[in-house]
């Protein structure tokens, strides 16, 4: 796999509490640079980002993030405004706690109303792998699947955990045909980059990635 098919899958990433207008347009610039999927961003920023990359580059936020736990009202709300504000994915949490509780008829209404206030703009649906038992993560594929999202994702990685290999080839196992998944969370070289795309990941969200490759020869293998 050469260095750009791994770029083409990758949600260049940045969503620590402390990032500023500053480190976002470096996020932005590296991403139009090197022609990854998308920038993911905080919603404060998605305005600016939008009219600064000026369409060479697809702008994505994150709903209810990262605990995933507010009200159903208040994440429709964040994706209206994110749209509005020219975002073009979206990638939601989930509430843990109504999949702990069993409520996974919640969980689905939620991802449905958040599906419709998308208004046609991918959606990605974060499960956060590493709370979940393997019953509930088969689950969660099953409600994703019905949902009508994108895309499945493991992981905030702000949690206990990101990515793993097991947890992509479980949800590549269990969701239906048309769902895509991501991997998100701690994906930290080259090697497990590739490991997750063959596992059937058709998105990585990562910030190390661009680091790692700048200096690698297409012609080399990456």
């Amino acid at each position: 796999m050469n260095k750009q098919e791994i770029l083409s899958k990758v949600d260049h990433t940045l969503l620590k509490q402390t990032a500023t207008w500053e480190q976002i347009k470096v996020i932005c610039d590296e991403g139009v640079e090197n022609q990854t999927a998308s920038v993911c961003i905080p919603p404060c920023y998605v305005k600016r980002a939008k009219e600064y990359v000026q369409g060479k580059a697809a702008v994505c936020t994150v709903i209810g993030f990262p605990n995933g736990n507010m009200t159903t009202a208040s994440k429709v709300f964040e994706t209206e405004d994110a749209v509005k504000n020219g975002a073009d994915e979206i990638d939601m949490v989930i509430n843990v706690g109504d999949v702990k509780a069993g409520d996974y008829d919640k969980v689905l209404v939620e991802i449905k109303a958040i599906k419709e206030a998308c208004c046609g703009k991918l959606l990605k649906v974060i499960i956060e792998t590493c709370l979940l038992t393997e019953e509930e993560k088969i689950k969660m594929c099953e409600v994703v699947s019905e949902s009508g999202a994108d895309y499945i994702k493991t992981s905030t990685g702000f949690s206990t955990g990101g990515a793993t290999f097991a947890d992509v080839k479980l949800m590549r196992e269990h969701v239906a045909s048309h769902v895509k998944v991501k991997a998100a969370g701690g994906i930290s070289s080259v090697a497990d980059a590739e490991e997750f795309i063959a596992l059937g990941a058709e998105r990585l969200g990562t910030s190390r990635l661009i680091p790692l490759l700048k200096n690698v020869d297409c012609g080399s293998g990456y």
